[in-house]
């Protein structure tokens, strides 16, 4: 993998990961930098569906899309569960 595909991986990755948190009701207690790895995560399994599904994975595909950001808000949701919660916070 080059650095550019490393580099769109993140950013790509920001973007399905904070789309996944809108897609959760409630604040999550989780640092954007673990956001932007479910979402990373997210992505290649998103995909990897995708694919089993026999659905095209060239290029931006609307399902595809779909799947990861399904993947991401239940990685998020996942992970905001299990994240503990700063002391001090009032929650």
């Amino acid at each position: 993998m080059t650095i550019g595909g490393i580099i769109t991986a993140i950013v790509f990755g920001a973007i399905i990961g904070a789309l996944g948190r809108l897609v959760v009701p409630g604040k999550q207690h989780m640092p954007i930098w673990l956001t932007v790895v479910v979402g990373i995560v997210a992505a290649f399994i998103g995909t990897g569906l995708a694919h089993l599904f026999g659905l095209k994975t060239e290029g931006w595909n609307f399902w595809e899309t779909l799947f990861q950001v399904a993947v991401a808000a239940i990685g998020v949701y996942l992970v905001a569960a299990f994240w503990p919660k700063r002391a001090g916070s009032d929650h």
